[in-house]
């Protein structure tokens, strides 16, 4: 076989491989989109997969590629990025989304992904390659989207205690059952919006890598923006139903009108995020519009022992997938 087409082939299991952690993606994030929907029994699990998945592959025609761009173009430079750097980071992304899902923890794939891309140009060439613009903006919305997701998820249940103050609880519990499935929307549509692109964002700097695509491009083919959407649709169609459990009663115990100021409050940071081209983490955002939601009932409402596991897997996140990336790009180098 001649090198072009050897590179061909090289190229398209990675892009699988890329599509994999997109399916990935979607079945561990799936949690967040549908844990609080679930726990308020406003939906039945199956449906409420479907549900979100809908919205997640909807998103294509709300969001611009900036997210994407970001992630192809504005974490490290492009022009030292090989295949071997692509492998050790969807490697090093893969192996985390497994081992948080295996434990029901609810981490964050995408800076498992940002993990993974750094820790891999890290082993190839050194700090110099990282672009720390880009690289500081995505770690600094590590503490800014939980927060920004509490402080809206708490302002929105403060908001409607006020307004609803002298309503039944049953007629609000009616209407907050309704009025959940457009937050629940909202949330799924945020969730494809920002995490798809992710995945858009590593194929398209796979595809300029190796000679496919050139870094002045303005987007990447249409086939891979449709490929990834639908990709993470189909794994949250499969759902993470380990962590449903965590996000959904563990963490507190949730009704509709809890659940749609949560969900709305993560749509919103979501949106923002997006609108900034910061690839954030669903898991973080939602988390903290539901402690959030929680904290404004009683801080006993909360389980922050549950909440003090996540932060960890938080913290631990980004340094966790980069070193199993370089080791897999030194393995990659020696083996290939």
């Amino acid at each position: 076989m001649d090198p072009i087409q050897t590179g061909f082939w090289v190229v398209a299991l990675l892009v699988l491989l890329a599509l994999a952690f997109d399916f990935m993606n979607g079945f561990h994030d799936a949690a967040n989109s549908i844990a609080t929907v679930v726990s308020t029994g406003v939906l039945k699990p199956q449906q409420a997969v479907l549900f979100a998945a809908f919205f997640n592959v909807v998103a294509i025609f709300v969001f611009q590629l900036k997210v994407a761009a970001t992630v192809g173009k504005g974490i490290v430079d492009p022009s030292v990025v090989d295949l071997h750097v692509i492998f050790g980071a969807l490697v090093g992304a893969i192996v985390w989304n497994i081992v948080t899902w295996f434990y029901g923890i609810p981490s964050s794939s995408s800076h498992a992904l940002i993990g993974g891309i750094v820790g891999a140009t890290l082993a190839k060439a050194g700090p110099d390659p990282l672009v720390w613009s880009g690289l500081l903006k995505t770690v600094l919305f590590i503490l800014v989207s939980p927060t920004l997701g509490f402080l809206l998820g708490s302002l929105l249940m403060v908001i409607v205690a006020w307004l609803f103050r002298r309503t039944t609880p049953v007629r609000v519990d009616n209407w907050f059952r309704r009025l959940q499935l457009v937050s629940a929307g909202l949330y799924s549509l945020g969730h494809g919006g920002n995490d798809a692109q992710k995945t858009i964002g590593i194929i398209w700097l796979l595809l300029i890598t190796s000679g496919y695509a050139t870094a002045s491009d303005k987007m990447p083919p249409a086939w891979v923006i449709w490929s990834c959407y639908l990709a993470i649709g189909m794994g949250t169609m499969f759902g993470g139903w380990r962590i449903v459990q965590t996000m959904g009663q563990r963490l507190t115990k949730l009704k509709p009108v809890g659940g749609f100021c949560a969900e709305t409050g993560g749509a919103m940071t979501l949106f923002f995020a997006t609108a900034l081209g910061v690839p954030v983490s669903t898991t973080h955002t939602i988390t903290g519009a539901i402690v959030g939601v929680g904290s404004t009932q009683r801080a006993s409402a909360v389980r922050w022992g549950v909440a003090g596991n996540i932060v960890w897997a938080w913290i631990l996140t980004i340094p966790a997938a980069a070193a199993v990336a370089a080791l897999s790009y030194w393995l990659s180098e020696l083996l290939f």
